[in-house]
């Protein structure tokens, strides 16, 4: 259990950070310098490690025994650039 926990935190870390990547650095290259090929790099790295954290989140929340309530609140986290790290500091 503590292995598959240690796996999420790692997941959720990455998650966060390719979507800050993505928002800070790949989306500007994007639309202000006329770049897109980080965006298609950064962003497929993003969908993956996403739905890696929300199945993750998911078999997380069976092993400790998360109500339907904070597992809703650690996939809504996902969508917020600092979410990941919300739900690694007060879930895990």
């Amino acid at each position: 259990m503590e292995k598959t926990i240690k796996t999420f935190k790692i997941i959720s870390t990455l998650e966060a950070i390719s979507f800050l990547v993505l928002l800070g650095i790949a989306m500007p290259l994007k639309y202000i310098w006329n770049l897109p090929e980080m965006v298609r790099i950064v962003g497929m790295a993003h969908g993956v490690l996403f739905l890696l954290y929300v199945a993750g989140a998911v078999y997380v929340s069976q092993l400790l025994n998360w109500s339907i309530k904070k597992l809703v609140i650690a996939v809504l986290c996902s969508v917020l650039p600092f979410g990941p790290f919300y739900v690694e500091k007060n879930y895990l």
